[in-house]
C-alpha cells in the first residue's frame, strides 16, 4: 500500500438495533445489548471519527453456514438457528437467543473476517470490527460468556481455507476474561501465538494462569499474563516487555488484538481500575510493533466492555491512537487510586515467573 495509512472501521446499524436481551438490569445477561454499539457510534460521530480523512466504513454481511461450521459443530450452528427461529431462549447461565441473534451474530462473523481481510489484502492498514455479540469464550460445541459463535477463529480458519495456507496470526487478547473459549482453537498450533492479559482470581484459582503454555507443536506459543484485581493504569502495560520480544521473534503477518474493554474502572462485570487511557497508550504501543513486524497490519475486534459511559471513551481512545493524534482522557477519569505499591510487586511477580517459564521455549525472553 501506498500513500497515507488508512484505517477501515467494520460498522453496521444492526448491532446498534438487534438482539436485545429480554431481561432488566443488573441481570448479568443484559449487559450485552445494543445499547453498547449505539454509545460507541454516537461518541464516534460526535468526535467526527469518521469524517476523518484516514477512516473509512466498511459494512459487513453475514456469513453463510458453511462459514460457522469451520470453527464449529454442525449441532451447535443448527442450535442457535433453532431457537433464534422460535424468538426466544436460554443457553445454560450466560447467553440469551432472541430472534435477531443467529442472523446477527452470523453479521458479527463477517465483520470480523471483513476486518481481517482488509489488513491483509492491503484494502486499509488497520481496522477496528464494531461487532456483537463478542465471540472469545464461544467454544466448538457450545455458546459461553454472552459468546455465540467464535468470531477471532472462525476468521482465521476462514482464511486459512480461502487462501489455501497457513497463515502466522498473533492474537492479543486484552478482554477482562480469559478467552477458554479462544485459545482452546489455536492451544496445539505452532502458526497462531496467542497471548492473553486478564484478571485472575489469585485466592480461589482460575483458568488462563501463567503455567498453561500450549500442547504439543503449540507449546510456548499459549501465553498467559494474569493481573489482579484493580490493576490501574500505571502497571497494566508490564505485560508489553514479554509480549514485545515474543511477537518480534514470532513474526506473524497480522496481528488481532481481541479488544474487550472490561477492564475499564466503571465497568459492571470487570474488575479492573484503568481508564481510557491505557486502551490509548496499548494501541500506540501495538502500532508501533506492527509497523516494525508486519507492516503495520493490525485488526481490532470488539469483545467486551459493558460501562455505556466508559465503552465509547475507550474505543474512541483506542481509535485515536491507531491515527496517532494526541489523547486526553475525559476529566471524569482523572481521579486517585490506592494500593499502588501492593499492585505493582504482584505484577512483577507474575511477569518474572511467566519469564522462567517462557525461556524454555524463546531464545528472546
Amino acid at each position: 500500500m501506498t500513500g497515507i495509512n488508512k484505517i477501515g472501521i467494520i460498522v453496521d446499524k444492526d448491532f446498534a438495533e438487534k438482539n436485545n436481551p429480554p431481561y432488566p438490569h443488573p441481570i448479568f445477561l443484559s449487559y450485552e445489548s445494543p445499547l453498547r454499539i449505539q454509545t460507541i457510534l454516537n461518541y464516534l460521530e460526535i468526535k467526527n471519527i469518521f469524517e476523518h480523512e484516514r477512516v473509512i466504513k466498511f459494512e459487513p454481511n453475514p456469513v453463510d453456514e458453511s462459514t460457522l461450521t469451520l470453527a464449529h459443530s454442525k449441532y451447535h450452528v443448527d442450535s442457535i438457528k433453532n431457537i433464534s427461529s422460535r424468538g426466544y431462549g436460554l443457553l445454560g447461565d450466560e447467553v440469551f437467543v432472541t430472534e435477531d441473534t443467529f442472523e446477527l451474530a452470523k453479521k458479527g462473523v463477517g465483520g470480523t473476517i471483513l476486518a481481517v481481510e482488509k489488513v491483509l489484502n492491503q484494502d486499509v492498514n488497520q481496522s477496528f470490527a464494531l461487532i456483537r455479540p463478542p465471540g472469545h469464550h464461544a467454544l466448538k460445541e457450545k455458546a459461553s460468556g454472552l459468546c455465540i459463535f467464535n468470531n477471532i477463529a472462525s476468521s482465521i480458519l476462514y482464511l486459512r481455507e480461502k487462501l489455501q495456507r497457513i497463515i502466522k496470526f498473533a492474537i492479543i487478547d486484552i478482554d477482562a476474561h480469559f478467552g477458554d473459549g479462544l485459545v482452546q482453537y489455536f492451544y496445539e498450533d505452532p502458526s497462531v501465538l496467542y497471548f492473553s492479559v486478564h484478571e485472575f482470581d489469585f485466592v480461589e484459582g482460575d483458568i488462563g494462569f501463567i503455567d498453561e503454555l500450549g500442547s504439543g507443536e503449540g507449546l510456548g506459543k499459549s501465553v498467559n499474563f494474569p493481573i489482579p484485581p484493580k490493576t490501574t493504569d500505571n502497571h497494566f502495560l508490564t505485560f508489553m516487555s514479554i509480549l514485545e520480544p515474543l511477537l518480534k521473534a514470532f513474526s506473524p503477518e497480522l496481528i488481532i488484538v481481541a479488544a474487550g474493554f472490561d477492564l475499564y474502572f466503571a465497568d459492571p462485570i470487570g474488575n479492573g481500575s484503568l481508564t481510557s487511557m491505557s486502551y490509548y497508550n496499548f494501541a500506540r504501543k501495538i502500532l508501533t510493533l506492527a509497523e516494525l513486524i508486519c507492516e503495520g497490519r493490525l485488526a481490532f475486534i470488539l469483545e467486551g466492555g459493558y460501562s455505556l459511559i466508559g465503552l465509547p471513551h475507550c474505543v474512541y481512545a483506542t481509535i485515536k491512537g491507531l491515527l496517532g493524534d494526541e489523547y486526553e482522557r475525559p476529566d471524569f477519569e482523572k481521579f486517585e487510586v490506592s494500593e499502588e505499591e501492593e499492585k505493582e510487586e504482584d505484577i512483577k511477580k507474575i511477569r518474572d515467573s511467566l519469564k522462567g517459564l517462557l525461556s524454555k521455549y524463546w531464545d528472546s525472553i
